[in-house]
């Protein structure tokens, strides 16, 4: 099969396209012909030889955590019934999914619900439930004025809109005016483009004091960002592409509640199986329609490509690779 390797830690150049041996499924685990695999900002890290949460992947390695295709292969004392189902599962900290093929468990399995496609599916497994366990610390409601940083990408999406179904007022950053034209598309009340310094300004005459911060920026905008909100509002950190406000643990930031997300997202999901309680609401919020991840599609052989464009912030949407 073709596949996309890593011998060596460093520049997404080092993401090679070679023909490897087909993946074989052990007993319990499934073969997906895989019709799209996603890539994410921790796969970009990983690459470049920088820690993870998991131990780092032996190379070489197939890189890639989520894949959606189609089963085609079993293995030994694994439900039949899986055969020739449409299926979209995260592989966890075991790699392989920019490639053909891959094999999995069949318990981390999902079939994918009707109406939406391959590309799709892997935003929900992934972007879509780390959103699901996001809004958990902090749920929109009517009286709810939110703000949004990166709104344009395939999180900052999801919030944008799962936000505006709960009834609060939407205020989504994004850099440049491509971003912010598909940020007000995506139904942000307001689209501002952080780059302009006047931003602060636009924010306060629109909505006065925000009561909801969804962060994964961190720096400046943060900052900037926490010195609008109301008195009790919260800053909910996810991370931080940029330097700046992080930690890890609940802090207080000028009297405002900062909460971060990690561990305490699994407690608070529930459920024997966190992860795929949050999977489970992702999906199901998908096939119902009111949330549509937004999907920057790139061949498998532009691999390479994929990494540089989402390190540059140059992508809109949840990255995802095609064989």
């Amino acid at each position: 099969m073709h596949a996309i390797r890593l011998h060596a830690f460093g520049p997404a150049e080092n993401l090679v396209a070679e023909e490897v041996e087909n993946p074989v499924p052990a007993p319990g685990q499934v073969r997906v012909a895989v019709v799209a695999a996603g890539v994410h900002l921790l796969d970009a890290a990983i690459r470049a030889g920088h820690a993870g949460p998991g131990p780092a992947p032996a190379l070489p390695t197939v890189p890639g955590r989520e894949v959606a295709g189609v089963v085609e292969s079993l293995g030994e004392g694994t439900d039949a019934a899986w055969l020739g189902k449409r299926v979209v599962a995260h592989l966890g900290f075991v790699p392989g999914g920019y490639a053909e093929l891959a094999v999995t468990d069949a318990d981390r399995l999902h079939e994918i619900p009707a109406g939406l496609d391959f590309a799709e599916a892997v935003a929900m497994i992934g972007t879509g439930r780390t959103a699901m366990g996001i809004v958990q610390f902090a749920e929109p409601g009517p009286g709810d004025v939110v703000v949004i940083p990166a709104a344009a990408g395939g999180l900052g999406t999801l919030l944008v809109q799962y936000a505006r179904n709960a009834g609060a007022t939407v205020i989504g950053l994004a850099g440049g005016p491509e971003k912010t034209r598909r940020v007000a598309a995506n139904g942000a009340g307001l689209a501002v483009d952080y780059r302009d310094p006047a931003w602060p300004d636009q924010v306060r005459a629109y909505a006065g004091k925000v009561t909801i911060v969804y962060d994964g920026v961190g720096g400046d905008i943060a900052r900037t960002a926490v010195g609008l909100l109301a008195p009790g509002g919260r800053h909910v950190v996810f991370g931080w592409s940029a330097e700046g406000i992080q930690g890890g643990g609940p802090l207080v930031v000028d009297g405002v509640t900062v909460q971060v997300p990690g561990p305490p997202m699994l407690e608070k999901a529930g459920g024997p199986s966190p992860l795929r309680t949050l999977e489970l609401r992702s999906l199901a919020e998908a096939a119902a329609g009111r949330l549509a991840p937004a999907v920057h599609r790139f061949p498998l052989t532009e691999a390479a490509a994929a990494h540089r464009a989402l390190e540059n912030r140059a992508t809109t949407g949840k990255v995802v690779l095609e064989p």
